[in-house]
């Protein structure tokens, strides 16, 4: 049994090996992994790590790959308290050599995208032996220790990275199942990213509960995607909007065949569509479909499940559990009154200490309270909506209008796609205007026939006063809209 109080999480994971040392705890393709092996790999890798010196505080630039390895180094640095800066090996260079410039690992572990100024090992160069005898020095480690920094995606400037805690990702997984009820009896197939921190927490999501994670490369193949929930009897799996829109145009209904094998589906990233929940209670009379609202900062901070919030599917939830709080605060950093816009704020568990480099603080918190930066506010029942971000809000003559609201109801016309942002108005008067960026698709809709229909569903001051056409609106893999490129 392991003995490191400063995470309740590896504790768990090793309690499993002792309880249920037989159970599967990972698969992948025809391989099987239990927990007792997990856990031995997982010494095995930090055994491996301390022989190439590694200690507590060093940071290992680690490639967020969809396999096994990933996951043994990834728990071992929790275990020797080195950091783990988790990337996508198929970023751009240029975001991976500003993470390189900031973090200056002294290892980088898997698909290797060094810059030649720290060793770069592969996952398969990694001894793994189950039989093996291994001594650890293990340091002391405190709750508060910094586990992971994560890079965000960034929709608009530098990514920042985000100092996570190892009490920060074991309260996050421990909200989260608190709230969905994922248990050691649930299978759940895992084809997010594990670049995000929406996939690597439903990796520790399961694994902390002793449950089965089934590794998937993605959703691309929806064929072998159907197969895996089949063959290995999957009771849950998380996805984003984006993947529900591909999920839906590709195979219909027919993923409705599931719906008495899946106990919960968490969704979350970036809005969902109220048709899109209103199919998905159709589909799944059931299945627990669970929404997250929280940022890389605050994972999972807000939560909604549809069938049971029916008549209010336009919230984003309420508070994960009895350790989060959420608040609405004004600019001078005082709560505001219910149906009054403001900043979004939290504190709880599972918020991060801080952002790695000291100027990101700036402004990011008032007192304990964490800053997500998205406008919204609460009604007299505790339930949280979003309006939109707080820099992407346009003040048009000293009224601020949210893009989103604009974009809902231009979508709600029939244009494929739209997003819009604040330019300067043409006229000289409002100072900031909206601006519709627009696909068409399939629609026969023209400009002026959206401007006249916007009338009857928006206010003057937020019908947009410039428009274009475009062929693609540029998003994160999350579908979350990437103003900034829109606006250079």
């Amino acid at each position: 049994m392991l003995r490191t109080p400063h995470s309740t999480l590896l504790c768990d994971i090793f309690n499993h090996a002792t309880a249920t040392p037989d159970k599967i705890a990972l698969v992948e393709g025809d391989a099987r992994t239990t927990y007792s092996q997990l856990v031995s790999r997982i010494e095995a890798c930090a055994s491996f790590m301390q022989s190439l010196g590694l200690c507590a505080g060093d940071r290992i630039l680690l490639s967020a790959q969809k396999e096994p390895e990933f996951i043994y180094i990834y728990f071992a640095a929790h275990l020797l308290g080195v950091v783990n800066v988790v990337v996508d090996s198929s970023a751009p260079r240029e975001r991976l050599d500003y993470i390189l410039g900031i973090v200056k690992p002294t290892v980088c572990f898997g698909d290797s995208k060094g810059d030649g100024s720290c060793r770069s090992i592969p996952f398969d160069a990694i001894p793994l032996d189950d039989a093996a005898e291994v001594h650890l020095e293990l340091p002391h480690l405190e709750a508060t220790d910094v586990a992971d920094v994560m890079f965000t995606t960034g929709t608009t400037g530098a990514p920042k990275g985000v100092c996570l805690s190892h009490a920060n990702i074991s309260g996050s997984a421990s909200n989260t199942n608190g709230f969905i009820g994922t248990c050691a009896d649930d299978v759940e197939a895992l084809a997010l990213p594990l670049s995000h921190s929406f996939g690597l927490g439903r990796l520790r999501c399961v694994l902390s509960v002793g449950a089965t994670l089934v590794l998937v490369s993605n959703f691309a193949n929806l064929k072998s995607f159907f197969t895996v929930l089949d063959q290995e009897h999957v009771t849950g799996f998380g996805m984003v909007p984006a993947v529900w829109q591909y999920i839906k145009r590709l195979s219909g209904r027919r993923i409705a065949k599931f719906a008495d094998q899946l106990r919960y589906i968490e969704i979350g990233s970036a809005a969902m569509p109220i048709e899109d929940k209103l199919l998905l209670m159709d589909l799944f009379p059931k299945t627990r479909l669970c929404m997250h609202y929280g940022l890389t900062e605050a994972s999972r901070a807000l939560f909604s499940e549809f069938h049971a919030n029916a008549s209010n599917l336009g919230s984003v939830g309420r508070p994960a559990s009895s350790q989060v709080e959420v608040q609405v605060l004004g600019e001078d950093g005082q709560r505001l009154a219910a149906g009054v816009d403001g900043e979004i704020c939290v504190r709880g568990n599972m918020v991060c200490r801080s952002y790695y480099l000291a100027k990101d603080n700036d402004d990011a918190f008032y007192g304990d309270w964490f800053r997500t930066g998205d406008w919204g506010h609460c009604d007299e029942n505790g339930d949280f909506y979003l309006t939109g971000r707080k820099k992407e809000l346009i003040n048009v003559g000293g009224e601020k209008v949210s893009p989103a609201a604009i974009e809902d109801a231009i979508l709600s016309l029939g244009v494929k796609d739209c997003a819009c942002v604040a330019v300067s108005d043409p006229n000289g008067v409002l100072g900031e205007v909206p601006k519709a960026y627009l696909v068409k698709g399939d629609t026969s809709i023209e400009i002026d026939d959206i401007k006249s229909r916007l009338a009857q569903l928006l206010p003057p001051h937020e019908i947009p006063v410039v428009w274009e056409w475009i062929d693609q609106i540029p998003r994160t893999q999350s579908g979350k809209i990437q103003r900034l490129k829109l606006k250079q």
